[in-house]
C-alpha cells in the first residue's frame, strides 16, 4: 500500500524574505526616512540577541533602528517616561517594547502608553480593538503573520472551520477575529473547554496557540488541514540535557496527518518578525500621508 502523502510544510523563512524584499522595495521608493525605535529593560540575553538580529535586519532595508536600553531596577515612571520621549520625537515612526518586561513593571500600563501610530506590534488596545472594525495594519503582528500563512496556502477561508486553540490578547483573540472578517466559522478554545481533541478534529484551519510544547498531536488533526503552529516552547532533552524549541503540535506526528503545518522554528516566527517591519512602514507612510 502506498505511503500517505506527508503535509506541505509552510516554509515561514521564505515567506519571510518576501516580505523583506516588499519592504526594502517600498523602502527605497518612498526616499523617506523611517526609524523603528525598541526598548529593552534589564539584562535580558535572549532580548539583546534580539534586538541585535533586528538591527541588522533593518540596516538590510534601510530602515533605521534605535536601541533604548535601561537597567533592570529602572522604575515604571522611567519606563513610561522613555516611551513618552519617542512618542515626541518626530523621527521616530515606530516603537517596540521588548518582553518580558521585569515583574514589577504593569506590561500593559506600557503598551497602553504607546503612541497609537507608532505601536508596530499592536499592541495598544486601540490598535487591537481596530481588528474588530476590519483593521488589517498595525494589528498585532503574529495574528497578521497567521493570517498571511494561512492566506499563502490558497485555502479558501469562507466557510471553512476554523479552531483557534489558545486565547491571549495578542493572539488568540485577535486571529479569531480575522479568521470571522475572512467568513470562516471560528471556534475560540481556552484551558476551560471540554473535550479539547473533538473541537479540533472538526477544523480545517487549526492555529495551535496555548504555549503548551506538543499539545496537539496527530489526533487533534483532520486529514488534510491547515496547521499553524505558533508556540514557541523551550525544552530540556531529558538524556543529553541540552535545551532546543519546540511549538505547540507535534511536529512529526501531524505532518503525517494535515495538508499543511508550519514548522518550529522557521514558521511563524520569521514572518512575525517581518511584519513588525511592515508595520514600521506602514506607520511611516500614514505620518507622510503617503
Amino acid at each position: 500500500m502506498p505511503k500517505a502523502r506527508e503535509a506541505t510544510i509552510i516554509d515561514g523563512r521564505a515567506i519571510a524574505a518576501a516580505l523583506r524584499e516588499t519592504v526594502a522595495e517600498q523602502v527605497r521608493a518612498m526616499q523617506r526616512t523611517t526609524r523603528l525605535d525598541a526598548i529593552i529593560v534589564g539584562g535580558n540575553s535572549a532580548g539583546e540577541v534580539y534586538a541585535a538580529n533586528q538591527a541588522n535586519t533593518c540596516e538590510a532595508l534601510g530602515i533605521e533602528y534605535t536601541l533604548h536600553t535601561l537597567k533592570a531596577d529602572a522604575t515604571q515612571a522611567e519606563v513610561l517616561r522613555c516611551v513618552a520621549e519617542r512618542n515626541a520625537d518626530p523621527a521616530c515612526r515606530g516603537i517596540m517594547v521588548h518582553l518580558p518586561l521585569p515583574g514589577h513593571i504593569d506590561t500593559q500600563v506600557v503598551q497602553a502608553a504607546i503612541d497609537v501610530g507608532k505601536d508596530v506590534e499592536g499592541v495598544n488596545p486601540a490598535n487591537i480593538g481596530g481588528v474588530i472594525y476590519g483593521h488589517r495594519t498595525l494589528v498585532p503582528c503574529t495574528a497578521a503573520a497567521i493570517m498571511h500563512l494561512i492566506e499563502s496556502t490558497g485555502v479558501t477561508l469562507a466557510g471553512a472551520e476554523a479552531v483557534v486553540v489558545g486565547a491571549s490578547d495578542i493572539v488568540g483573540k485577535p486571529v479569531a477575529v480575522l479568521l470571522m472578517q475572512a467568513e470562516a466559522t471560528v471556534t475560540s478554545t481556552n484551558i476551560h473547554t471540554g473535550d479539547l481533541r473533538a473541537h479540533a478534529r472538526n477544523a480545517d484551519v487549526l492555529i495551535a496557540a496555548a504555549g503548551v510544547p506538543g499539545l496537539v498531536t496527530a489526533d487533534y488533526v483532520k486529514p488534510g488541514a491547515v496547521v499553524i503552529d505558533v508556540g514557541i516552547n523551550r525544552v530540556r532533552d531529558d538524556v543529553t540535557g541540552k535545551t532546543h524549541t519546540v511549538g505547540d503540535v507535534d511536529f512529526d506526528s501531524v505532518k503525517q496527518v494535515a495538508g499543511y503545518v508550519t514548522p518550529v522554528p522557521g514558521g511563524v516566527g520569521p514572518v512575525t518578525v517581518a511584519m513588525l517591519l511592515l508595520n514600521t512602514l506602514e506607520a511611516t507612510t500614514r505620518k507622510e500621508g503617503v
